[in-house]
């Protein structure tokens, strides 16, 4: 038995998770598949139990180590873009907590993801292992450098902001693919999707947000 509380009681309601469903529908999010998922994944797991009473607001949360959980809507907004692929297998750069990757595992074939901090990767591991989640790989590495032995990738999501585009990561997009990942730096990112076609790269910018940044090497902190 996991020592995460997997059912939701109280604050992590059925009700309290609809909530923001309702919201994230409110503010445009039209994927049916990926709303469900935001109001079955026990996003409280994936947060300091101190935290717990705010896990299902729309808001980004601490998780230690200068890192965060995404905001739902946000996580939401990239998920929704990435599924226009219709990808099979994804590459995920900046596992943190693992929320993102617990959503993107009940939409695709293998996910692949990459966390630069090794004292969250195995916490998040153990968060995804305790969901059931089987078709996960995960490591400790350098997130610009992509995981080329399992290149190429149908989709790539980025979850911390690069100053510009990772030309490795670009080049692990397989044909058809889609990446999705904020670009910029402190005082200004937008989201940008990135598609590879049979006449090159196409990009489109989205909403402006804000990441921590995408910081090269790993760390052991």
């Amino acid at each position: 038995m996991s020592e995460f509380d997997l059912q939701g009681i109280g604050m992590t309601s059925q009700r309290t998770r609809d909530r923001l469903v309702a919201r994230l529908r409110a503010r445009g999010i039209r994927s049916e598949r990926v709303l469900a998922l935001v109001g079955e994944v026990p996003r409280h797991i994936f947060i300091d139990e101190a935290l717990a009473t705010r896990a299902y607001e729309d808001t980004a949360l601490p998780i230690g180590h200068g890192q965060t959980i995404s905001q739902p809507f946000i996580v939401a907004l990239m998920t929704q873009l990435l599924l226009e692929a219709a990808p099979r297998r994804v590459l995920e750069i900046g596992t943190g907590c693992g929320y993102q990757t617990a959503i993107l595992s009940r939409l695709c074939d293998k996910v692949f993801t990459i966390e630069r901090i090794a004292a969250l990767q195995p916490r998040a591991v153990e968060r995804l292992q305790a969901l059931g989640r089987r078709n996960v790989s995960s490591k400790v590495g350098d997130g610009y450098e992509g995981w080329a032995v399992h290149a190429p990738f149908d989709a790539i999501i980025v979850t911390a902001a690069p100053p510009e585009l990772p030309p490795k990561l670009l080049d692990q997009l397989a044909e058809g693919g889609r990446m999705v990942v904020p670009v910029g730096g402190d005082d200004a990112q937008q989201l940008q999707v990135i598609d590879r076609t049979e006449q090159g790269l196409q990009l489109a910018t989205h909403d402006s947000v804000k990441f921590v940044p995408l910081v090269g090497g790993t760390t052991a902190r």
